[in-house]
């Protein structure tokens, strides 16, 4: 039997009913009954933290799925210590991711905030605005979504470098990577940050004040990773006080966005509703990728996407 988690009762995955298994369907306020007995959990609301609150009623469970990219929101040390499978949505996200991104540099580029403001003022004034050709991106993540990130930066003619763990040269996406601990020391280099990373206790805070009076007076920081990466109350600072160029936000300390968090205001900032992957027929996608685990688990085969529960994503690809 198979567990489902939904945000609401009538949010459920879709195109399940020809596997062979019992779904249970349930929303946090039921989990702790519907995941006695349960082999398997699949959190289709992704970002729920209710595992850890009915973990004393889930000893039979083999393995949970949860259809997101970043697992930071389920783990816990006791599913870290258990022999419990976790794989995720890898690969669903990276193109809509970025694609978002890309979108996002060219706005930033072509100063489209503006543009939006003096259409809606009924103000014709001509600008001149920048290309990307030639442009530099630095990567702050080089797993699946960073290099798809570094792939259409590299194709719309930008130069891009990436951050990961370690360094290294004559990587095929990124060129050059350098260490997260050397960002303050990158960042002067690049036009756009682009933060693509998982959240993990050595990436939580990872663009501080110190980063943030690194980059350019000009330069852009994309957050499409969690908003933890960030230190909120730094960048406010550097946007108010014009030390950067401008931040385009789709992700935040707290989701959804207050409406009277202060990020609202902010000087060139841009936000949008954790909705950078989410493009048409995304559930379907995350549906259809749970439906073929499901196939090789009930089948004995090893599953996909399983994550290292120590490090907090899927190895495999180098971060």
């Amino acid at each position: 039997m198979v567990a489902v988690l939904c945000a609401r009762a009538t949010d459920r995955p879709p195109g399940l009913g020809g596997l062979d298994v019992d779904f249970r369907y349930c929303t946090a306020a039921d989990l702790a009954v519907a995941v006695r007995g349960a082999r398997a959990l699949l959190l289709w609301d992704f970002f729920s933290s209710a595992v850890r609150d009915v973990w004393a009623e889930a000893a039979g469970l083999e393995w949970i799925h949860v259809t997101a990219a970043g697992v930071d929101t389920l783990l816990f040390n006791e599913l870290r210590d258990s022999d419990v499978v976790v794989t995720n949505a890898r690969g669903v996200f990276d193109r809509p991711i970025a694609e978002y991104v890309l979108g996002a540099v060219l706005a930033n580029a072509k100063d489209s905030r503006t543009s939006f403001a003096l259409q809606r003022e009924h103000r014709w004034r001509h600008r001149e605005t920048r290309g990307i050709a030639g442009a530099r991106a630095l990567v702050v993540g080089t797993g699946g979504i960073g290099r798809e990130i570094a792939r259409l930066l590299r194709a719309a003619g930008m130069q891009v470098r990436g951050i990961g763990r370690v360094a290294r040269t004559d990587d095929p996406d990124f060129g050059d990577v350098s260490p997260s601990a050397d960002l303050a020391a990158e960042v002067g280099w690049c036009d756009h940050l682009v933060l693509a990373a998982p959240l993990t206790n050595s990436t939580h805070g990872l663009v501080d004040a110190s980063v943030l009076a690194a980059m350019r007076a000009d330069a852009h920081l994309v957050n499409i990773g969690r908003g933890p990466l960030v230190d909120e109350s730094a960048l406010l600072s550097a946007l108010r006080d014009n030390s950067i160029g401008g931040a385009t936000l789709d992700v935040f300390d707290t989701e959804p966005l207050p409406a009277d968090h202060p990020l609202w205001d902010a000087p060139n900032v841009t936000i949008t509703a954790h909705m950078a992957g989410d493009v048409v027929g995304w559930r379907e996608t995350l549906a259809d990728q749970f439906a073929g685990n499901v196939r090789r688990w009930l089948a004995g085969e090893p599953l996909l996407n399983v994550v290292d529960k120590k490090l907090g994503y899927v190895p495999g690809s180098s971060r």
